[in-house]
């Protein structure tokens, strides 16, 4: 079968490279385009474009894979299928078209929870305790397509972000090959897979910067998914209001729920200072803090970290 892949990010990676080494002829891959550089004069990392050059398959990187240009480039290329993960673009209707058995799309959740960009992240902010991928056969609506295979993972107590997401990516390999199958043997006289139920639907938009900003009027939970759910990007940060001179900017890093969690203290208010980190009050329980990192330094222990700031006892944290 003669397959585009569309992908950009590191989720894309083991998709891709086990479609390259399969039966299957990857023709092209598709990409965003390489944004301006804003950081040291490099461009930022596309994983899924290294893996293309390791391999010598050709890159296109349209602006808009929707526009008449883009999809001229890929009908010339006479693709049987779009396989497509973690690329940042809606297919159209016209250019799902151009391949006679449409697109499948591996996306990192169960479908319909979690549509849109960030699923993986989301999960953890929700608290939940499952998660996993889906494999749909796409239409133009977001992640809304018939599912073809679903496969479930538990999340672990202290897993974040950064170490779901390759697992995800890894979990996702054998249903999109197994989903490809079934689109070899598909009539096209019915409907393949199995529609997904709106009522259950959530979103999973993007993440922002600002939504790093810990707000210690949530419990104590809330705010130990939320630091989980945005490690690696964007973070979780809050402020050290000391008590003379500007406050002191942190990234929260690890954290745990404090054993004695009853406290009538302000949200933010450091309660306790001991060798297992700082104890701040939320809005319902104890956070206990273990490592931070500050401006512009490395990531610490709170022992580290208080031999060069004067916290006490009292002080707040928050913006």
């Amino acid at each position: 079968m003669r397959i585009i892949m569309m992908g950009t990010g590191p989720f894309a990676v083991p998709t891709f490279e086990s479609l390259i080494t399969s039966e299957h002829d990857v023709v092209v891959l598709v990409t965003r385009p390489i944004p301006p550089v804003r950081t040291r004069g490099k461009p930022p990392a596309n994983p899924v474009r290294d893996v293309a050059g390791q391999h010598a398959i050709e890159v296109i990187a349209p602006d808009d894979v929707n526009s008449e240009g883009a999809r001229t480039q890929l009908a010339a290329l006479r693709p049987d299928l779009f396989v497509v993960c973690d690329y940042g673009q809606i297919l159209s209707p016209e250019t799902l078209a151009i391949t006679p058995l449409g697109g499948i799309n591996l996306h990192g959740s169960l479908l319909p929870k979690y549509r849109g960009a960030a699923p993986v992240q989301w999960s953890i902010l929700k608290g939940d305790t499952e998660t996993g991928v889906a494999v749909i056969h796409m239409t133009p609506q977001l992640d809304g397509g018939p599912c073809l295979i679903t496969r479930s993972t538990p999340i672990g107590d202290d897993e974040t972000a950064e170490e779901l997401e390759p697992r995800l990516s890894q979990l996702g390999v054998k249903p999109v090959h197994q989903s490809i199958g079934m689109l070899e043997a598909w009539d096209r006289t019915s409907m393949l897979g199995t529609i997904q139920d709106q009522s259950f639907a959530s979103r999973a938009p993007r993440l922002k910067k600002s939504d790093g900003n810990i707000d210690w009027r949530q419990t104590a939970p809330q705010i130990r998914n939320q630091i989980r759910a945005l490690k690696p990007w964007p973070r979780s940060f809050t402020q050290w209001q000391r008590p003379a001179g500007q406050p002191v900017r942190l990234i929260v890093d690890q954290v745990s729920l404090a054993a004695n969690p009853s406290t009538d203290a302000t949200p933010g208010t450091i309660i306790r200072i001991d060798n297992a980190g700082l104890h701040v009050a939320t809005g319902e329980g104890v956070l206990l803090i273990q490592t931070v990192q500050p401006a512009g330094k490395r990531i610490m222990d709170t022992a580290a970290f208080l031999r060069g700031h004067p916290v006490t006892v009292g002080d707040l944290l928050g913006s």
